[in-house]
């Protein structure tokens, strides 16, 4: 049952005001509008509840993990309804995102029951070293304190309310506030409803976690203004992103700002590699490209090749893949007009030859394929820029010399990868020490859309890709994000953490 409203220390609570979800076909449901009051109750709830949550023992914070993983699947049947009535996704799509999300969820109860991620360091006292003597110094990462968390609109579950920055939130000791995305406020509320059982059953404090839905605006930008949020956790738009990241930054007390924001995702396809492997590389690509409609922050936009008969043939074997598929409904209406905005922007623009173009329905989305020089996409920067959707450039350059500049001139990224063969190591170590500077992930014939959970994932990069290129939002690392260092120095024992004890 849903109950239309925000979630706020253990409470569901009605609004004033209300918005409609969007359902690919039904009728819609109404829910609350948050309004700054509502932020105020959720970040005063959730100071309260960091003095107890940020001292439970690490057990007790992966028992609650595990807990919200179970009721999450607990409501599976129910989620995957709602989602796929809100978001046009299919049910297999949002079935393997849950499958993600409680991953994610019992990956931190694991990774924190190790107890590695705290850093612990200890410089034993030195009391007749000369000239002077070392006091006792021990070391430990510590949580920050309340946490806001955007839900991003493509990743209704596994970026969203219990998604990859809630689960290392919670599981750094750091209680959260998710302002739900207003694309799919229906799933979000579901999926809040199997956290507040959880809270329940592990007896944790109810501003531990709130739900705030969207609407509008103003409760985004209240959240990360708020003086008791310590950080903010984002996945969304480089042109919202960057609007609370400058918020963030003009705050008296600037917190930190830990958002993804967008990315091309180039792809290298070396002369050997596009010689013997151009069918299956071009059957890879227009898989990659138009998987769930292109909605994908790591969707490999463009395709840099050295001009030629091989990429001539590569050129023609992408547009008779891509051709194959058909219209895909989009998440919202206004993200398929803006993927219809962009691509008219992509072939409107001097020196791009149209490949495979079309028109589609509204919040629909069909491929398109577009190329240009190596010349061009050097002296015109909008080339660079994301578009949502199932948009792919093939950018030909002269030589390996061009397809040099054309790595330097690339703003950050999430992923970059190289198509190689034995024969292109050479030029692909003259490529690769370029690539590392650009992106968080570097990838070797391969398809950049898949993102493991693990230990060693990066899922960041240099701006825009994400905002602090220091950190990850996917994979154990992402609870660094939530963490500070703090010293203690000739600090009795009984008197330390427990975990420095």
């Amino acid at each position: 049952m849903l109950h239309g409203g925000h979630f706020i220390s253990g409470i569901w609570l009605e609004g004033s005001t209300t918005f409609p979800n969007m359902p690919v076909e039904g009728a819609a449901d109404e829910f609350a509008v948050g309004l700054p009051e509502h932020v105020e109750a959720a970040a005063v709830a959730a100071e309260e509840a960091f003095s107890s949550y940020s001292r439970t023992s690490r057990a007790e914070r992966a028992a609650f993990l595990r807990a919200i993983a179970e009721e999450i699947e607990a409501r599976g049947d129910e989620i995957t309804e709602i989602g796929t009535r809100e978001t046009g996704l299919p049910d297999v799509r949002l079935e393997g995102e849950r499958g993600r999300t409680t991953g994610q969820l019992r990956l931190f109860a694991d990774h924190i029951e190790k107890g590695d991620y705290l850093d612990r360091r200890h410089d034993v006292a030195l009391p007749r070293r000369t000239p002077l003597p070392r006091p006792d110094l021990r070391m430990m990462q510590l949580p920050v304190g309340p946490v806001a968390v955007f839900g991003a609109s493509n990743f209704p579950l596994a970026f969203s309310v219990a998604g990859g920055d809630t689960a290392s939130a919670l599981a750094a000791g750091c209680p959260v506030v998710v302002k739900g995305h207003s694309a799919h406020p229906g799933t979000s509320e579901i999926v809040a409803q199997a956290i507040e059982a959880a809270i329940k059953s592990c007896s944790m404090h109810p501003g531990v976690f709130s739900l705030v839905q969207g609407g509008t605006r103003e409760a985004g930008q209240a959240l990360v203004q708020h003086k008791l949020i310590r950080a903010v956790g984002f996945t969304g738009s480089l042109f919202g992103g960057r609007a609370l990241f400058d918020l963030c930054a003009a705050r008296p007390d600037p917190i930190p700002f830990f958002g993804e924001l967008g990315s091309v995702n180039p792809m290298f396809l070396m002369p050997a590699a596009l010689k013997d492997r151009s069918a299956e590389i071009a059957r890879g690509w227009a898989t990659s490209l138009t998987m769930g409609a292109g909605q994908f922050c790591t969707n490999p936009g463009v395709a840099v090749v050295v001009a030629g008969e091989e990429a001539e043939h590569f050129a023609q074997r992408a547009q008779g893949a891509l051709s194959e598929t058909g219209a895909q409904t989009m998440l919202t209406e206004g993200i398929a007009q803006a993927y219809q905005d962009g691509r008219e922007q992509m072939a409107g623009s001097a020196g791009v030859e149209e490949l495979l173009g079309s028109r589609s329905e509204p919040r629909t989305a069909m491929p398109n394929l577009y190329r240009t020089t190596g010349a061009e996409w050097l002296a015109n920067p909008n080339l660079g820029e994301e578009v949502f959707g199932p948009l792919g450039l093939i950018v030909e350059v002269e030589g390996l010399e061009e397809m040099l500049a054309v790595a330097h001139s690339l703003r950050g990224q999430l992923t970059c990868t190289i198509h190689m063969d034995k024969a292109d190591e050479k030029a692909a170590s003259s490529l690769l020490p370029i690539l590392v500077r650009k992106a968080g992930r570097i990838l070797a014939n391969g398809f950049p859309t898949g993102v493991e959970v693990s230990d060693a994932m990066v899922h960041g990069g240099p701006y825009p890709a994400s905002t602090n290129f220091g950190h990850t939002s996917v994979g154990t690392l992402a609870i660094r994000r939530w963490l500070r260092p703090v010293c203690f120095q000739n600090m009795p024992e009984q008197v330390l953490p427990a975990d420095l004890q």
